[in-house]
């Protein structure tokens, strides 16, 4: 019997991975610094064979960082993992996904994820000696997606968050010490020989989920693209195509609300809103978590209020609330910032907002720079200190709304000939009076300045 369950399982796979796919009209050609270049008809076979060309250099991050979206990391890691499952639950990110993914994902992305997936899959088939978790393939899109939302949500700061409620040491909300990103793009009136300069120099760790994977991605397609990724994107994060070029700093406007609820002293699942009394949403969860080699289960409660995720805890109940738990698209964005032929189709992919932070810096081959201090920022009701624990009680701090792009602090093809960017103040990004101007003290844009913003 676990022979014949061994067997389907290993046909499964092999049928979800290569029933779409040729391999053998998908080329991974390495060049002498082992950086793959890939070559394929359609973006989907360029996917399949990134996914193949990362799982031969990385396939344990890959898998690991899947599992963490999959709320399976408490059978691979014990307990430290079955935190992070937990936080998966709390957030209700499979539901997100489970609601948006038909709706929200454009077909061509939706293909481009199968592709990923095929290629994960059949590597798995093949290398099972180096699967960590049978149980976890095989991999499909919306587990990607579910990832993806995972890393949206830790960018905007709800592992932080969380941590300080459990720690019972909110409010938490500091800006973020980055290590030292810089990214610099200079048009022709300020280079000597007249051409457009774009210097992408983003500071990662060399290992881990957050370690850039540089690839060359190639299609029949029109997806032709050099540059760095993390294990398990199915596309490029930021580097250059034939046409133009962008490249990612940290910043760190307010991306996340953390509210205290005001509770019913006869019942603790219920809280004044509005002047009523609502009820808490309750749900069971049911963790695995591996001890001595066992899988133990174990079961847990997470809360749901008006506001979103929240914790009871000694010192009170608390709610966060975040715009990247509301979109599933941040990879299909980043995708339509790969297919862009002209500022305009990157601009087009910008108005997705599906991004929560980041910098960005562009420079594009006619003469064209910008700078955007990107976010997913909520339109907030200025009577309120943002930056401090929030009355969970009254709706006029239920925000609902985002800021659309055009409120971002921005700077397009300014006299100077520059923007830059060193994890410093988006209001310094070029010199001069087109520098942007700092107008709604809610959206919580840092304003520091460090050496390296100075020196520059």
């Amino acid at each position: 019997m676990k022979y014949w369950l061994l067997v389907f399982l290993s046909c499964f796979i092999h049928h979800f991975s290569l029933a779409q796919f040729d391999t053998a009209k998908i080329d991974i050609v390495r060049d002498k610094y082992g950086v793959p270049h890939i070559f394929a008809k359609t973006d989907a076979e360029v996917a399949y064979g990134l996914a193949w060309a990362a799982s031969e250099d990385d396939f344990k991050t890959i898998q690991e960082s899947l599992l963490a979206g999959k709320a399976m990391m408490g059978i691979y890691q014990g307990k430290k993992g079955a935190s992070i499952d937990y936080i998966v639950h709390l957030l209700r990110i499979k539901e997100l996904v489970e609601e948006k993914y038909d709706s929200d994902l454009s077909p061509a992305f939706k293909k481009l994820l199968e592709g990923y997936c095929a290629g994960l899959n059949a590597y798995a088939a093949k290398h099972n000696d180096q699967v960590l978790l049978k149980k976890a393939f095989p991999v499909t899109p919306k587990d990607m997606v579910e990832y993806s939302v995972l890393q949206m949500s830790i960018l905007s700061g709800a592992d932080k968050a969380l941590a300080s409620i459990f720690k019972g040491t909110v409010p938490l909300l500091n800006n973020l010490k980055a290590a030292g990103s810089n990214a610099f793009a200079f048009n022709s009136s300020k280079t000597t020989d007249g051409q457009v300069y774009l210097d992408i120099n983003a500071h990662q760790p060399l290992e881990g989920p957050v370690a850039f994977y540089e690839a060359h991605l190639c299609s029949e397609e029109g997806w032709n693209i050099i540059g760095a990724n993390f294990p398990g994107a199915p596309c490029i994060l930021h580097g250059c195509n034939q046409y133009l070029g962008w490249a990612h700093t940290v910043n760190n406007p307010d991306k996340l609300d953390i509210y205290q609820l005001e509770i019913n002293p006869e019942n603790k699942l219920q809280y004044k809103f509005d002047g009523n009394w609502e009820t808490l949403e309750e749900r069971n969860v049911l963790l695995k978590v591996k001890v001595s080699g066992i899988i133990i289960p174990v079961r847990k409660k997470a809360y749901w209020s008006k506001y979103g995720p929240t914790l009871i805890t000694d010192k009170g109940t608390f709610s966060i609330r975040m715009p990247a738990l509301m979109d599933i698209r941040g990879l299909q964005e980043w995708y339509q910032f790969n297919k862009a032929k002209n500022f305009t189709e990157f601009k087009a992919a910008l108005n997705l907002m599906a991004i929560p932070g980041y910098n960005v810096v562009y420079a594009d081959k006619y003469d064209t720079i910008y700078y955007l201090s990107n976010g997913r920022i909520p339109i907030r009701d200025p009577r309120y200190n943002w930056k401090e624990t929030l009355p969970g009680n009254t709706s006029a701090t239920l925000w609902n709304d985002l800021h659309p792009l055009i409120d971002l602090p921005q700077v397009l093809q300014p006299k100077s000939g520059f923007v830059f960017n060193t994890n410093h103040s988006p209001f310094h990004s070029t010199e001069g009076p087109e520098n942007p101007i700092n107008k709604d003290l809610t959206m919580g844009y840092e304003t520091l300045e460090n050496n390296r913003s100075r020196r520059f």
